[in-house]
């Protein structure tokens, strides 16, 4: 199994976006999420740092400037989505990540407070 260390520069990157309410309440994850044709467009016009920026994980062991360093994704590298989140928090927690599931964790609780949920 794949070992993940969190991505700090992206979770100061998700802060940043949900500080500016850049961030969607309701969406289907599996209709939102970037696919490859979207990660290869992205990454036409941006840096592979802008890149890691939307994952909340760096795969251990893999190469930089590849898209297997780059894991859990929560956003449509636009916006971040809370359907995102909770799929970052789910797959963490479903796998026994427990780093990048406390961070998206909390990630999530900064957006709900944001947004006035709960």
């Amino acid at each position: 199994m794949a070992r993940y260390a969190v991505n700090q520069d992206a979770v100061a990157h998700a802060r940043r976006l949900i500080e500016s309410r850049q961030y969607v309440l309701d969406s289907d994850w599996g209709d939102v999420q970037p696919g490859t044709d979207a990660q290869n467009a992205y990454l036409e016009r941006h840096s592979w740092d802008d890149y890691a920026a939307w994952h909340l994980a760096l795969t251990e062991g893999a190469n930089d400037q590849t898209k297997a360093r780059y894991a859990f994704v929560y956003g449509d590298l636009r916006r971040v989505h809370r359907s995102g989140l909770v799929a970052c928090v789910y797959r963490a927690a479903e796998w026994r990540h427990k780093a990048v599931e406390l961070a998206a964790h909390d990630l999530l609780q900064e957006l709900d407070r944001r947004a006035g949920i709960g």
